[in-house]
C-alpha cells in the first residue's frame, strides 16, 4: 500500500493570512513542519494540497523548490482537493496534516499508521475524542473511504473540513488512539497571531534541532509554562465552527482598535462571537456574508444610510457613470453646486450649503459656523450629535452629563479639559431646563435632534425657537438621522419650525458618504471667517449619489413608503407582545422603529431574536431601520420566523433560563434611546 501524506496548507487564512510562509528563524514555517514530518518512516510521499488562489503561487514555488510534490484544487472544497491530489499520485493510504501544526511529531505519525494497518478500519485518528495537545492531530484513512466521501456528501461543512462526514456518518469502520492522560487543552497549533508567537519560542528554544519530539515539547511546558501563555485562552477546534466573518472579526480585532471604525457595527453589539460580522454582497434588503449565506435584513439597514434598499440601480448607474468620468481632478465638480441648489429648493429658508462626507463632520462644520457667527463658544445640546471634541467636552468633569443622550458612561478621554464647560445639554421637552441653561451661561447656539422617540410637547419647537430669536442664540436642527424619513428633506418640516441651520446625512446618498449643512446666509458667511477645508470633501461621487437618490425618492415617495412600513411593523410588534402576554415599549420614527422587553432581561431577549433569526437566514433584533425594499410579503414572513422567538421569551419570563438558550455571550447595551 502506498502511503501518501497530505499537507493541507494555503495563504488565504482568515485569521492568520499567509501563516504557512511566515518565519520561524529564517525559514517558512511550512518548511519546517515539512521536514519533521519526512523523518516518518511509514509515509512513503509527502504532497502539500493547496489551492489555485493566486495567493498561493509563493507557497507552491517554495515547496517545489524543496523538493516536494504540491497540487493544486480548490479554495473551499478541500474534500475534492484532497481526493484529486491522492488520485494524481495513486495513493493507497492519505494520512491528512493540516499545514498549520508545525510541532507534528513523525513518530506519532508511524505510530498512528501502523495502528491503521494493523486494525484493518477504513479510517484511524488520534483526535476521537482528542487526548493529544491540539496541534499533533493526526487522520489516517483508506483513498477508496476518501473517494466515497466526496460521492456522499454534499455538505459544506463536510467538503471544507474533509473527514466529519468519515467520523460520524456510521457508513465506514473507525478507530482512534488515546494517550493515557488528557493533554487536549494543549495548543500547540498555529491558528491565530498568539499561536504563531508560541510557536516561534518553541523552536527558538530548541534552536538549532527540529526533530525535537512532542514529549520533549511537553516537558518544556511543564517547566517553562510562560512560553505558552498568550494562546490558552483559545478554544480547541474553534475554527471549525466559526463562519469566515467571525474569524475575520477575530482577527480585524488585534490590528483596528475596537475591531472596525463604527460602533453601531460591532459584532458585540448583535451577537457576541456568531455574528457574521462581513458582508461579501447587499441588495434590496437582502445581505450575503463571506460565506455566501444570505440573509434579510430585518435589522439597522447599514445604520439607516438606504431608505432605497441596497444597491439601488439608478444610483449606482449615476455612480458608475461618475467613475467612467472621472470622480477627482484638479477643478471642482458641478454636481455639488446642483446639489446645494436642490436642497435650498426644499428647505426656502435657507440660503447656502457646505458639504462633508460623515454626520461628525457636518456637525462639527456647523458647530464651528456657528459659533464664528456668534462670536460665542457655549452651546446647548440635546441628543447625539457625533464624536468631535466639542461634543464629548460635555463628558468632562463628569461622564454621566450625556447619560441620557445616547452615550452613557462614555469617557473623554484625550478631550482636552480646556473644553470644560462648553458645551450643556439638556433633555427633549423640557423648557424650562433650557431656559435656566440660557439665563445661567453665555450660550450662543442651540444644537438638537427634532425628534427621536416621542415628538414635542408643549410647543416645545416653537418655544426654543423663539428662545433662540430673542436671545441672538444660533439654532440648529441635527437630521443627519431624521432627515428624509418622514418627509422630503427635514423633518422639521412637519412641525412648522425653521432653524437657523440644519444637517443631513445617513439617506441622503442611499450608502455613499455625502451630508450637508444648510442654512441661512449671514450664518453660513462665518465659514469664510474661519478655516474649514478637506480633499475628500471635493470628490464627485457623493454628489452624483445624492442628486440620484432625491431624484428617486421624489418620483417614488419613499418618505411615506417607509413611514407606513415602519408603523406597521410597530403594530405587529406590540399585536405580538400582546398574544404571547409580554410587555415591550416601542421607541423611535415610524421609519427607525424598535421597541425593548420590559424586563431585566431585554438585553439577553435582543441576544436571543438575534441568535435564532439568524439561524432562520434574517439579520435582526429590535429594531428595524425600513427602506423601501422592505415589502409587504417581506415584512409578513419576517413576522412568522419571529413569533416561535416570542414564544421563547415567554417561557424564559415564566423561568426557564435564557442564559441556557443563548450559544454566545449576552450582546452588548450600546446606545440608549432618548424618552
Amino acid at each position: 500500500m502506498k502511503v501518501v501524506a497530505l499537507v493541507q496548507a494555503r495563504m488565504g487564512s482568515t485569521r492568520l493570512p499567509n501563516k504557512v510562509m511566515k518565519l520561524i528563524g529564517g525559514i517558512p514555517m511550512i518548511e519546517l513542519l515539512l521536514s519533521r514530518l519526512s523523518r516518518a518512516k511509514e509515509v512513503d510521499q509527502i504532497i502539500v494540497a493547496t489551492s489555485v488562489d493566486e495567493r498561493n503561487l509563493s507557497l507552491v514555488e517554495h515547496v517545489r523548490k524543496l523538493d516536494y510534490a504540491c497540487e493544486q484544487g480548490s479554495e473551499h472544497d478541500v474534500l475534492d482537493r484532497f481526493v484529486q491530489a491522492a488520485r494524481a499520485h495513486q495513493a493507497d493510504v492519505v494520512v491528512r496534516i493540516t499545514g498549520d501544526c508545525p510541532l507534528v511529531d513523525p513518530e506519532l505519525v508511524d505510530e498512528c499508521i501502523r495502528r491503521f494497518k494493523a486494525a484493518g478500519v477504513d479510517y484511524f485518528s488520534n483526535i476521537s475524542p482528542p487526548t493529544y495537545p491540539d496541534g499533533l492531530d493526526i487522520e489516517v484513512c483508506s483513498f477508496k473511504a476518501l473517494e466515497q466521501t466526496s460521492q456522499e456528501t454534499s455538505k459544506p461543512f463536510d467538503r471544507e473540513h474533509v473527514t466529519p462526514y468519515l467520523r460520524e456518518s456510521g457508513q465506514f469502520n473507525t478507530a482512534a488512539m488515546q494517550h493515557s492522560q488528557d493533554f487536549s487543552a494543549l495548543r500547540w497549533t498555529a491558528d491565530e497571531l498568539a499561536d504563531f508567537a508560541v510557536i516561534e519560542k518553541v523552536f527558538q528554544h530548541f534552536h538549532p534541532r527540529i526533530d525535537f519530539t512532542w514529549v520533549e515539547v511537553l516537558n518544556l511546558q511543564h517547566q517553562q509554562p510562560d512560553i505558552f501563555n498568550s494562546n490558552q485562552h483559545i478554544i480547541r477546534n474553534e475554527g471549525a465552527a466559526m463562519g469566515t466573518g467571525q474569524k475575520l472579526w477575530k482577527r480585524a480585532k488585534q490590528i483596528i482598535p475596537g475591531g472596525n471604525m463604527l460602533l453601531s457595527k460591532r459584532a458585540e453589539m448583535f451577537l457576541p462571537e456568531l455574528w457574521p460580522a462581513y458582508f461579501s454582497k447587499a441588495k434590496g434588503c437582502k445581505v450575503w456574508d463571506l460565506d455566501g449565506n444570505e440573509y434579510t435584513d430585518m435589522s439597522i439597514m447599514g445604520i439607516g444610510t438606504n431608505t432605497l434598499g441596497y444597491g439601488h440601480p439608478e444610483v449606482d448607474d449615476a455612480v458608475r457613470k461618475t467613475i467612467d468620468a472621472g470622480n477627482m481632478s484638479t477643478l471642482n465638480c458641478p454636481e455639488e453646486v446642483y446639489l446645494a441648489e436642490k436642497l435650498i429648493e426644499l428647505h426656502p429658508w435657507a440660503d447656502m450649503v457646505r458639504f462633508a462626507r460623515s454626520g461628525g463632520e457636518a456637525n462639527a462644520v456647523a458647530i464651528r459656523i456657528a459659533r464664528a457667527a456668534t462670536g460665542k463658544d457655549k452651546v446647548a445640546i440635546c441628543g447625539y450629535h457625533g464624536w468631535h471634541d466639542w461634543y464629548l467636552s460635555a463628558n468632562l468633569g463628569d461622564d454621566k452629563t450625556l447619560a441620557g443622550h445616547l452615550l452613557p458612561g462614555l469617557a473623554p478621554n484625550g478631550v482636552p479639559q480646556s473644553l470644560r464647560d462648553t458645551v450643556f445639554p439638556f433633555n427633549y421637552n423640557n423648557f424650562a431646563e433650557l431656559e435656566a441653561l440660557v439665563n445661567a451661561h453665555d450660550i450662543g447656539v442651540i444644537k438638537m435632534e427634532v425628534q427621536r422617540n416621542k415628538g414635542p410637547e408643549d410647543d416645545f419647537l416653537h418655544k426654543v425657537r423663539q428662545l433662540a430669536t430673542d436671545y441672538g442664540m444660533v439654532l440648529i436642527f441635527d437630521e443627519c438621522t431624521s432627515g428624509f424619513r418622514q418627509t422630503f428633506g427635514g423633518l422639521h418640516k412637519i412641525y412648522g419650525v425653521e432653524p437657523d441651520m440644519a444637517m443631513f446625512g445617513k439617506a441622503l446618498g442611499n450608502g455613499y458618504g455625502i451630508t450637508a449643512t444648510i442654512g441661512k446666509r449671514e450664518i453660513m458667511e462665518a465659514a469664510q471667517t474661519t478655516f474649514i477645508s478637506s480633499t475628500f470633501w471635493t470628490e464627485r461621487i457623493g454628489p452624483t449619489a445624492a442628486l440620484k437618490t432625491l431624484e428617486v425618492m421624489e418620483r417614488v415617495k419613499s418618505w411615506e413608503q417607509i413611514t407606513q412600513t415602519g408603523l406597521e411593523i410597530t403594530a405587529k410588534w406590540k399585536a405580538l407582545a400582546d398574544r404571547h402576554g409580554l410587555s415591550i415599549t416601542t421607541n423611535g420614527l415610524p421609519a427607525l422603529t424598535g421597541f425593548s422587553f420590559n424586563s431585566p432581561n431585554t438585553l439577553a431577549y435582543k441576544t436571543l431574536i438575534t441568535q435564532e433569526m439568524l439561524a432562520k437566514g434574517y439579520l435582526a433584533g429590535t429594531s428595524v431601520y425600513v427602506c423601501t425594499e422592505h415589502t409587504p410579503e417581506v415584512v409578513t414572513n419576517f413576522f412568522e420566523a419571529l413569533e416561535p422567538v416570542f414564544a421563547l421569551v415567554k417561557e424564559c419570563e415564566e423561568g426557564r433560563d435564557v442564559m441556557s438558550l443563548l450559544k454566545g455571550p449576552v450582546c452588548h447595551g450600546g446606545f440608549k434611546r432618548l424618552n
